[in-house]
């Protein structure tokens, strides 16, 4: 049996590392955008092929479940106010689907097996058709088993009828995800006999004698008993982590440094889609302010900010103006801190800026779990540990409305 790393060398040697590479979707390497198939008036045609493809994710190779042979899959443009149809084929030897997240449409065509449809069998193809009655950024994804986790997703842009309220010059989609090169029912497994069986940031002895030293003996037991009594650990930030995540950004590692392009005084429109399975991401910048445009693909005044943090399933539009003729990191840091997703901003390809290190992991605090204050742990920098919602010149948003029916697969 050839090992990865074997493969690695073989592949590199032979160009097929290359051929893996190019699997990256096309939308990702450029603005393009999945052809229709066939087009009748205002009405388009789209198909699509759910099937396994072996690919390169940073240096390590793996198969995964893909839409058209990419992850993410083909980025679908549409126009608000057309109808689309779009045939979806199941090349898997298991069921499969495709949900529309945050499209208004028909109950039938919303793709949630066993609610409003039966899903899609081995070998068959169902057809979507519905009308778009908005425009704005959003995704489209699995909602069968953990398909989601192993590579089933893509964007969505829906294009307003009219005037688009916000100008720009660019635009970049950039698509954030988790990778596990485990297979993701083993991983579920393991959360269910354990829950924090990935959580490697537990506190040791001499966490305990430090307390000890800084707060005294009454009151770190009296803080070590109650987080026991609650079963809780304030280190449980996230249930999966870069124990066995790789944090990627349209389909790219850290390492292989994604690139979308601008030209110096450009507005740029970066549609950012949260598209991991379980992962909430604190996304900056250096050097750029964000001015969030748009959230879940309706439009919001605009609110200036230097970091936001991405629920899972969530969108965000923002707008950046980079002056200088220079190379910015797009730095998005998985919530717990066990891991990050990048991608540079540059006027031309191979550039590339600083990388942050990853900042300190977050604590809970018994105020966080409802139990008042805690004089253990202190306060959380920025509310957990910058892991708050906006950062900036910016007031707090209301995401109380927001669709998350397909945040886990």
């Amino acid at each position: 049996m050839i090992s990865r790393r074997s493969f690695i060398q073989t592949a590199s040697a032979t160009g097929l590392l290359a051929g893996l590479q190019a699997l990256m979707p096309a939308w990702a390497r450029q603005a393009a955008s999945l052809a229709p198939t066939s087009v009748t008036g205002t009405h388009r045609t789209f198909d699509l092929a759910i099937g396994r493809t072996a690919l390169e994710i940073g240096g390590e190779t793996a198969t995964a479940k893909t839409i058209n042979g990419t992850v993410p899959g083909p980025l679908l443009r549409f126009q608000e106010g057309e109808t689309v149809t779009l045939r979806v084929r199941n090349d898997l030897d298991e069921d499969t689907s495709l949900h529309w997240h945050g499209i208004l449409l028909p109950e039938p065509m919303d793709g949630v097996p066993g609610v409003s449809f039966p899903g899609i069998k081995p070998g068959e193809t169902f057809v979507y058709q519905y009308t778009l009655k908005q425009s704005g950024t959003y995704w489209y994804h699995s909602h069968s088993g953990l398909q989601e986790q192993s590579g089933v997703f893509g964007p969505i842009i829906i294009d307003p009828a009219g005037t688009d309220a916000v100008a720009y010059d660019r635009e970049h989609v950039v698509v954030l995800s988790d990778w596990t090169f485990e297979d993701p029912d083993h991983v579920f497994a393991k959360l269910k006999k354990q829950s924090d069986y990935y959580n490697y940031e537990k506190r040791t002895m001499g966490d305990f004698f430090r307390d000890i030293s800084e707060k005294g003996l009454g009151a770190t037991l009296s803080n070590r008993l109650a987080w026991g009594a609650m079963r809780m650990d304030p280190t449980d930030i996230a249930d999966i982590t870069g124990a066995t995540y790789t944090y990627l950004i349209n389909g790219r590692a850290p390492s292989s440094n994604w690139t979308g392009l601008f030209k110096p005084g450009e507005r740029v429109r970066l549609r950012i889609i949260n598209a991991a399975a379980m992962t909430y991401f604190n996304l900056r910048i250096p050097g750029l302010k964000m001015t969030v445009v748009q959230a879940d693909g309706q439009n919001v005044q605009p609110v200036a900010v230097d970091e936001f943090q991405i629920g899972v399933a969530e969108t965000y539009d923002v707008i950046v103006a980079p002056q200088d003729d220079r190379a910015f990191t797009i730095f998005a840091e998985a919530m717990d801190r066990s891991g990050y997703a990048r991608a540079t901003l540059a006027p031309r390809q191979g550039m590339s800026a600083a990388v942050p290190e990853l900042r300190k992991p977050p604590r809970l605090t018994m105020t966080d779990m409802g139990m008042g204050h805690d004089s253990m742990q202190g306060g959380m920098e920025g509310g957990m540990a910058g892991t708050h919602a906006m950062s900036g010149d910016a007031p707090s948003m209301d995401h109380s409305g927001h669709d998350m029916s397909g945040m886990a697969g």
